[in-house]
């Protein structure tokens, strides 16, 4: 009798799920034929790594009990009778992107991926074809810079992932434990301040997640940015891992001179965290292998028995920067560069971000061109305007747009004697390019019309105050504003020169404000501090004019309303804008 191989289960761990059936069929067929393995000693079991099963997070389990891209069969049968989707379906589906409303709404919103914020004007026509058709007919730029469409039924979501996917777009990824939309410089190739066009790198890293089924299934979210430079910041150091482009002069280090990138770590202000300096260089052409190695440790040593502890940020708090880097080298075919972070030797960003200078018409570094820059109150626009605003952008652009991480857009390689038609025209579709030291610093996350975890009406909320405080407050320095709806802060209200939660009170409405100042990024860098509590929404209009009022007052010269609230303590600030009152 020919010997036969002992078939033992836990030996089939890198087997796909095809293969295991495959051998287990064929061994219970061996057995069904009177052949026995009694006799023959099992092979050993094989030593296990990590968490058991039972100490796994909820959505852990689910993950491991069906791959999540594999519900894509049970999304089409949901569409077939119209179906709302079954709790751990809810999870799962958000990895195409799709968010179930319930309880607010009964429906989907589908969050795209647009890598870097570049979207073409055909994109554009067919993301309004695609809301007019089948949602609402409301489309909602990120604080991502990405786009997002809801009221999507549940018959309705097979052909909206279609349709997104046949104009060269994904939404794959786009929420639950897996890499969010890439961020970067919104003018980034056309900036003549610019250190790097970080656009190769965008897309090759961008091309590298889509591709790779191993970078879907994280402990928890993730988010990188990519800075190159120059007018406008990509706000890097609130993300998971965030690279600012330096130059390095001539050295007596050793470093050969030229264009590099700083990596800062554990970005999440949601948790109160700014990004930390890892304390290293790395050349252009070796960043995206070190944002691969970067993910490969969050993956190995993430937390996935604690939803509340597996972002990156604790991952560095457990090892340390030092510790991280060890384990990062391991996966690198390179050593990484060490340079402390104030080093004399390297060249960053000469200056802060100016204002909102993604507003108004701007020089590129290409002659004769410029790019424009219009607001968008909240980030919300209908499918008839965006349409339109695909038009301007192919006859006054070359049929492009950046969209931003303030909720706004540019139209770039405008000729400049276009510059001002093509601004007439947006202000005209409800899209104003003058800038506006209140409008233009207005953020809103979704808000309780949409978002179950909201306690306010956030968009609703924003839109009002810049009435409000429009027709009573003229300032002379940029204001930021943000209106978040729950502690997840996806405006990042801690951030904001005036950050708002949302909450709720006893009041009328039942809604209210609890209010912080101070906050900043990049240079500015600061988290806001709070100094009210619970504002109604029926008063935070008087609010938030007396603390204007009490800033201008009481103000140094030039000083702005980031300094001003970070050169007096909490109490200090609370008593000026009570006096003001």
């Amino acid at each position: 009798m020919t010997e036969l191989t002992t078939f033992d289960s836990t030996a089939t761990a890198d087997f796909s799920a095809e293969q295991k059936r495959y051998l287990e069929g064929f061994f219970a067929g061996v057995a069904a034929g009177g052949v026995s393995f009694g006799d023959l000693t099992s092979a050993p079991a094989v030593a296990t790594t990590g968490p058991s099963l039972d100490d796994l997070t909820k959505e852990e389990r689910i993950k491991r009990e069906l791959y999540p891209f594999d519900a894509i069969e049970q999304l089409v049968m949901d569409a077939r009778w119209n179906a709302k989707p079954d709790p751990e379906s809810v999870f799962r589906y958000k990895w195409n992107g799709l968010f179930w409303l319930n309880p607010v709404k009964d429906g989907y919103m589908c969050r795209l991926r647009i890598p870097g914020g570049v979207v073409k004007s055909y994109q554009l026509r067919e993301i309004a074809a695609i809301a007019n058709e089948l949602t609402t007919g409301y489309i909602q730029i990120t604080t991502r810079n990405n786009f997002q469409i809801r009221l999507i039924e549940p018959k309705n979501c097979p052909e909206v992932l279609r349709r997104i996917q046949g104009c060269g777009l994904h939404s794959k990824g786009a929420g639950a434990d897996n890499i969010r939309n890439i961020t970067m410089n919104p003018c980034a190739g056309y900036d003549p301040y610019e250190i790097i066009d970080v656009r190769p790198l965008v897309n090759e890293l961008a091309t590298l997640i889509i591709s790779s089924k191993e970078f879907y299934d994280l402990p928890r979210k993730f988010n990188i940015a990519y800075d190159g430079g120059g007018l406008i910041s990509a706000v890097e150091d609130t993300n998971d891992i965030g690279a600012s482009a330096v130059k390095i002069g001539e050295n007596a280090e050793g470093i050969e001179p030229g264009v590099y990138f700083r990596i800062a770590l554990g970005g999440v202000t949601g948790h109160q965290t700014f990004a930390s300096d890892w304390g290293v260089l790395v050349k252009p052409e070796q960043l995206n292998d070190v944002m691969v190695a970067l993910l490969r440790v969050f993956i190995a040593f993430g937390d996935r028995t604690n939803r509340k502890k597996a972002r990156f940020k604790y991952v560095i708090e457990d090892k340390g920067l030092d510790g991280v880097l060890i384990e990062a080298e391991k996966l690198l075919k390179f050593k990484l560069i060490r340079l402390a972070p104030d080093s004399a030797i390297q060249e960053k960003r000469s200056f802060s971000q100016q204002g909102h200078s993604h507003v108004g018409t701007y020089p590129q570094k290409q002659d004769g061109l410029v790019y424009v820059g219009a607001t968008v109150p909240v980030g919300q626009m209908t499918a008839k305007q965006l349409t339109r605003l695909a038009d301007l952008a192919d006859s006054y652009g070359s049929g492009e747009v950046r969209l931003t991480v303030w909720q706004n857009f540019i139209i770039p390689n405008v000729k400049t004697a276009y510059a001002a038609t093509l601004a007439k025209s947006l202000k005209k579709l409800g899209f104003p390019c003058e800038t506006s030291t209140l409008r233009n610093g207005f953020i809103a996350c979704t808000g309780s019309k949409y978002c179950k975890f909201a306690a306010t009406d956030t968009k609703g909320h924003a839109i009002a105050m810049m009435e409000y405080l429009d027709k009573r407050m003229k300032l002379d320095t940029p204001v930021n504003v943000h209106f978040t709806g729950c502690a997840h802060s996806c405006a990042q209200h801690f951030m904001g020169d005036i950050g708002l939660l949302g909450t709720k009170v006893k009041s009328e409405s039942g809604e209210g404000y609890h209010i912080t100042v101070g906050g900043g990024f990049g240079e500015n860098r600061k988290i806001g501090r709070q100094i009210f509590s619970g504002v109604p929404i029926e008063s935070l209009g008087s609010t938030l004019e007396v603390m204007l009022k009490a800033y201008v007052k009481a103000r140094q010269e030039n000083e702005s309303f980031h300094s001003f609230c970070n050169r007096h303590t909490v109490g200090e600030l609370q008593v000026a804008f009570d006096s003001a009152a």
